[in-house]
């Protein structure tokens, strides 16, 4: 089993920015990849970002060049910085972790934090 705590949603105004971390613990020699997803009330969930243990990242298309993510190894921990937020991008975050940059059945998903981007 894998733990996930996340942290770092809040409500900033438009422009604004905000990080979100999540750290990973437990059987974390599975995990070779993690990322950050959200969903719009009424939307489905979907990719924000996601980045493999060896730095290999990629990004939804609606984010590219406002944020950034990042992992520590390390610490087990992936780091999602958000800059030039606008109100569409108010959701709840979820962090992902898994042994594939893209979604499995077998990965390990966080509670969510919510992010409300003020205009």
């Amino acid at each position: 089993q894998v733990q996930l705590v996340e942290s770092g949603g809040g409500l900033v105004q438009a422009g604004g920015s905000l990080k979100l971390s999540c750290a990973a613990s437990g059987s974390i020699f599975s995990i070779n990849a993690m990322g950050w997803y959200r969903q719009a009330p009424g939307k489905q969930r979907e990719l924000v970002a996601a980045i493999t243990s060896a730095g290999s990242a990629l990004y939804a298309d609606s984010v590219k060049g406002r944020f950034t993510i990042s992992i520590d190894n390390a610490k087990n921990t992936v780091y999602l910085q958000m800059d030039s937020l606008k109100p569409e991008d108010t959701a709840v975050y979820y962090c992902r972790v898994g042994r594939k940059l893209y979604v499995s059945p077998n990965d390990y998903w966080g509670q969510g934090t919510q992010v409300t981007v003020s205009s």
